[in-house]
């Protein structure tokens, strides 16, 4: 029996992603959670084989709760489940800890083969998203640069920024600066939508 930990924010989608896990006589769903830093909590609790993560959820994102999964319990293996197929977001998940990136709008056979699969340690990708994670490459943005462009979607200011990241306002134009050279972008805000497409931020 492979026991599977939810981790879904939408209460709706959640209770039919454990609906239909709990059809099939091989699966048994024994932990949800609808936050992303109640994940390893729960894990904790419930020892799961599988751990089936949104990517976009409150309090900490699927990508990040991965990467906290794999440091706390590395024995249970991860499975992304999202709505974007976006190529950054797949090499982000696969480097803290994912096994499998699985599509929100696959068929739910595809998720439960998806699930049996990670539990047995293959990797589950789906090989169009694969070959465009291949094409476009790992993010050129640093990790800070990332943070400063990330925070500059909702604080417009320089000055607030340079508040809010404990940074001098020359560092974080600088910050801005490289990031739209290395997006090839006119200024911070296609910068950021570009990022964003790509699962860079």
């Amino acid at each position: 029996m492979i026991r599977v930990l939810v981790a879904e924010d939408q209460v709706l989608l959640r209770s039919a992603l454990c609906e239909i896990l709990s059809r099939d006589p091989d699966v048994t769903v024994v932990a949800e959670c609808g936050r992303g830093d109640e994940v390893v909590a729960a894990a904790r609790e419930a020892h799961p084989d599988v751990a089936v993560l949104d990517i976009e959820m409150p309090g900490l994102d699927g990508l990040e709760a991965a990467g906290q999964l794999a440091a706390a319990l590395p024995e249970v293996r991860v499975l992304m489940l999202t709505v974007f197929g976006r190529p950054g977001y797949l090499r982000r998940a696969m480097d803290n800890g994912a096994l499998g990136f699985i599509l929100k709008d696959a068929p739910p056979g595809e998720l439960l083969v998806a699930i049996k699969r990670t539990a047995a340690g293959e990797r589950v990708v789906d090989p169009d998203l694969a070959v465009a994670a291949l094409e476009r490459g790992s993010s050129p943005l640093t990790a800070r640069e990332r943070e400063v462009l990330a925070l500059s979607r909702t604080v417009p200011g320089t000055g607030d920024l340079a508040r809010q990241l404990h940074l001098t306002e020359g560092s974080v134009r600088n910050h801005l600066s490289l990031a739209m050279q290395k997006l090839h972008a006119q200024g911070r805000a296609q910068a950021a939508r570009v990022a964003e497409e790509n699962g860079w931020l």
